[in-house]
């Protein structure tokens, strides 16, 4: 019962700061919106027994991700989105989406979902950290190096305005 309840409330503050991402006039309190979706999506990892997925949604998507879009709304100086205009189209645009989630959500309940009860190995986390230190280890260089080189060329422009 503790679960169904911790899920809902997770599941609340997700939804409910991704609709107040997308409906924020401000950019800046968008991204703090954005941040706390993904501490929510983190709660739902826990709930999940996922706790290294948690703490690495904490840590890339609430920390690096966010912060570098919080850094690009601040270098940019726009803090104020453009004014929404709305014609004609815009209550038929609404009722489509509307009408798409009610059908997606009934072929979501309709459908005869299989239980598949795997086994999970012991050593997940390290068979990963195996991985990438091993196998893949020249493509994770090579994303690392390509991550540095937009950090130092966004820098270089930022400075290039001043």
């Amino acid at each position: 019962m503790v679960q169904v309840v911790v899920f809902i409330i997770c599941s609340l503050i997700t939804l409910g700061a991704a609709l107040a991402v997308v409906t924020s006039k401000n950019l800046f309190h968008s991204a703090l919106w954005m941040i706390l979706s993904f501490v929510g999506v983190a709660g739902l990892y826990v709930l999940l027994e996922a706790g290294f997925l948690a703490a690495v949604q904490i840590l890339i998507y609430a920390g690096a991700i966010a912060m570098l879009i919080v850094f690009a709304i601040m270098l940019t100086r726009r803090l104020m989105a453009n004014p929404v205009q709305r014609n004609a189209q815009w209550g038929w645009s609404a009722l489509g989406a509307v009408l798409f989630f009610a059908a997606l959500g009934l072929i979501l309940l309709r459908v005869n979902w299989p239980v598949v009860e795997a086994a999970v190995p012991e050593e997940t986390i390290s068979i990963l950290g195996q991985d990438l230190m091993g196998t893949y280890l020249v493509p994770f260089e090579v994303a690392s190096v390509l991550l540095l080189v937009a950090l130092v060329g966004s820098i270089i422009i930022a400075r290039e305005r001043e």
